[in-house]
């Protein structure tokens, strides 16, 4: 493959704070990586000419070319197995999954090589790839175009698996992603993707690997990730109407997960609910209620609720919104965990 070009695209200099949507932030995010870096390439189904099903690419191959964004065949063991030759080569690929159930067709190449190559050469290799994955519902799609299969990859070790929730990590975390030298995959909340935010492009941005709190509580905690950072968002608004006090914690970071911030405001609140579209059993969820009842036992004053997708196929979409968590499903375990 011919080296990519070293012309940049010049613009005016955009405005520092800017409201973009999410699909804008990562967007934007990817023109940022791709200009400080000649060796960044964007690979994947439809990614060039269409911008992708989403349009999260769109006129980034206008800009930097055919030899930096490339339209690849319908084939993700393909895409995932080309990425990892050009990371040894010292690229960095950007590949997109064009819906997370088109992953599983490449989870051999992610478990077996990504996840694995740096260890089996002792360090010796490294891959700097990030695997894109738009997951979860909410969009009325059909069968393999709704499900949260995070949990597969954060069990993995040799991967690190981030999710942005807002505009400003979109914008940032997917240049941080780009910049690492390990596998990262990166998770978007896709019926999120035209929500609006500011997006500071001239701040620093605070490490990749690391929760934030978005809202301080006293009464109990909600812990969530990716689409359901909104939702629980909208449960302490709900519920300080009605004089409850919840604090937000965004985990941001999937593997490794960060809980610090978690363990901190458990102490303080003694209560938690962790939410996720996913389903339960062996999940996110479950190994957050595990760790925070290991570290923080003699603080809780009831049980960590979760509140999750069910341990079920994702059903067809008209009967997506009893399967996803909501608001009402939110705040009834709120309500169980203040009665306990």
């Amino acid at each position: 493959m011919a080296a990519p070009t070293m012309d940049r695209p010049t613009s005016a200099a955009p405005a520092a704070v800017q409201t973009m949507t999410i699909a804008k932030g990562i967007n934007n995010g990817l023109r940022a990586a791709m200009e400080a870096d000649p060796k960044v390439i964007i690979m994947g189904e439809d990614v060039g000419k269409l911008g992708g099903v989403f349009r999260i690419t769109d006129g980034l191959q206008k800009d930097f070319g055919e030899q930096r964004v490339l339209d690849t065949p319908l084939a993700e063991s393909g895409i995932i197995g080309t990425a990892v030759g050009l990371a040894i080569r010292g690229y960095r690929p950007v590949c997109e999954i064009q819906f997370e159930g088109f992953i599983f067709p490449g989870f051999d190449q992610i478990v077996s090589q990504v996840a694995k190559l740096h260890f089996r050469t002792q360090g010796r290799l490294k891959l700097p790839m990030v695997i894109r994955v738009p997951f979860g519902g909410g969009i009325g799609a059909v069968e393999h175009h709704s499900e949260s299969p995070e949990s597969y990859f954060a069990h993995t070790a040799g991967l690190k698996v981030v999710s942005c929730s807002n505009p400003a990590d979109a914008y940032w975390m997917i240049q941080q992603a780009i910049a690492s030298d390990d596998p990262i995959l990166f998770f978007e909340p896709k019926r999120r993707y035209y929500e609006k935010g500011e997006v500071d492009t001239t701040a620093a941005p605070g490490p990749l690997f690391a929760s934030r709190v978005l809202r301080t509580g006293t009464d109990a905690t909600l812990v969530a990730y990716g689409p359901m950072v909104r939702t629980a968002l909208d449960a302490a608004s709900a519920a300080e109407e009605e004089g409850r006090s919840l604090e937000v914690i965004d985990l941001r970071t999937l593997s490794p997960l960060d809980l610090a911030p978690v363990y901190e405001s458990v102490r303080r609140t003694g209560r938690l609910v962790v939410v996720s579209e996913a389903p339960s059993e062996s999940s996110i969820t479950s190994e957050i209620a595990a760790k925070v009842q290991q570290e923080c036992f003699y603080s809780l004053q009831a049980p960590v609720l979760r509140v999750t997708g069910f341990d079920t196929p994702y059903p067809p979409s008209k009967l997506e919104e009893e399967f996803l968590p909501d608001l009402d499903r939110v705040l009834h375990a709120v309500d169980r965990s203040l009665a306990w």
